[in-house]
């Protein structure tokens, strides 16, 4: 989940994710570039192939829900894809001053890069600049440090454009089905933070500018447990119903348990973030999941593949620049019965 403020400058990707060798690729550090950009350019792949060791440093919260357990999983995943990385992986945790006290070691280890997912980011800010102080390039992920002195480079999803493309995808399907003036629910994360503010209200404009408004809508908590309760309350007070769009396919497995209790199948629903098993359902076409917007956690692969490059002077050779950019925001695709398949391979276990 991410805390960056909508006015951050992003570099945006074309895709749900960065592969590991296909996109990047040509020089990273402040330092003059280890070779011409333009001969990564001409041998486009050519650093995807082993090059110095390069030890990885990497913290992230406790893994306990879905799409943050998968953050840590495709983190080691894509370090055992690489031979000359070694990946030191501290273990999961909600305890700020606990995640403080593992990233100092991993300073003190003198890892060469260390790629950080706080759990707070304004309370992780400061030992992201001492390590950045101590000469450790950073890659912070998601969750936004307060200030960029705190890492070298942002990866992260874009949770304004989650509900902006969930809107639009809601609002060609009304239109495409004639409704005039649908009512349009919406199953939101903790209100209070700002991924779910920046995600409602992304979803709030888009609509607007078809013509249409957000109807019904309650928080949850982004558990199961809570996703039922607040929808089993939305249908209570919305007899009818034409579409809903829910923040979190993790909370999605208790929205379709409401929508199933309660037997209202009569309205279509899009997702978020992009679980397999919310793949799935949309692909079996038998429950009124249609689609769900990504918010994937293959970000921390990209990351991983980042940190491997700046550990080696590397960039991106497809890039006419030197240097690997100092922000980089992640598409929230659209998948629907289409194109599953296509996306299939960066769902997360709920």
């Amino acid at each position: 989940m991410t805390e960056q403020s909508l006015h951050r400058r992003r570099f945006l990707l074309g895709g749900a994710a960065v592969g590991a060798g296909a996109l990047l690729t040509a020089c990273t550090s402040n330092e003059a570039p280890a070779q011409n950009n333009a001969a990564n350019v001409a041998n486009a792949g050519a650093n995807s192939q082993p090059g110095n060791p390069v030890t990885i440093g990497f913290s992230a919260p406790a893994a306990d829900h879905g799409w943050m357990a998968a953050i840590t999983k495709n983190a080691r995943a894509q370090a055992q894809k690489f031979s000359e990385v070694t990946l030191n992986a501290t273990e999961g945790t909600n305890d700020v001053n606990q995640q403080i006290s593992q990233v100092e070691t991993l300073i003190n280890a003198k890892v060469n890069v260390l790629v950080i997912l706080p759990f707070d980011g304004k309370a992780l800010t400061a030992v992201g600049q001492q390590a950045m102080d101590a000469g450790i390039q950073v890659i912070n992920l998601d969750r936004v440090f307060d200030t960029p002195l705190a890492y070298r480079t942002w990866i992260g999803g874009d949770n304004y454009r989650m509900g902006v493309n969930a809107g639009n995808y809601i609002a060609k399907q009304m239109k495409a089905k004639n409704i005039a003036n649908p009512v349009i629910g919406e199953v939101a994360g903790i209100d209070s933070l700002p991924l779910t503010q920046e995600r409602s209200k992304g979803f709030k404009d888009a609509l607007a500018r078809q013509g249409f408004a957000v109807g019904p809508r309650v928080s949850a908590q982004f558990t199961p447990e809570s996703g039922e309760q607040q929808t089993s309350n939305l249908l209570q007070s919305a007899p009818k119903l034409d579409a809903l769009w829910n923040h979190d396919d993790d909370q999605g497995v208790g929205v379709i348990a409401a929508i199933n209790n309660a037997n209202r199948k009569n309205f279509l629903m899009v997702g978020g973030a992009g679980s397999k098993n919310a793949m799935n359902l949309i692909k079996s076409d038998a429950e009124p999941l249609k689609a769900t917007v990504l918010y994937s956690p293959s970000m921390a692969s990209s990351a991983i593949s980042l940190a491997r490059l700046l550990g080696q002077n590397k960039g991106a050779g497809d890039f006419a620049e030197h240097e690997i950019p100092s922000e980089i925001t992640t598409y929230s695709a659209v998948v629907t019965k289409e194109n599953v398949d296509q996306y299939m391979d960066v769902g997360f276990d709920s």
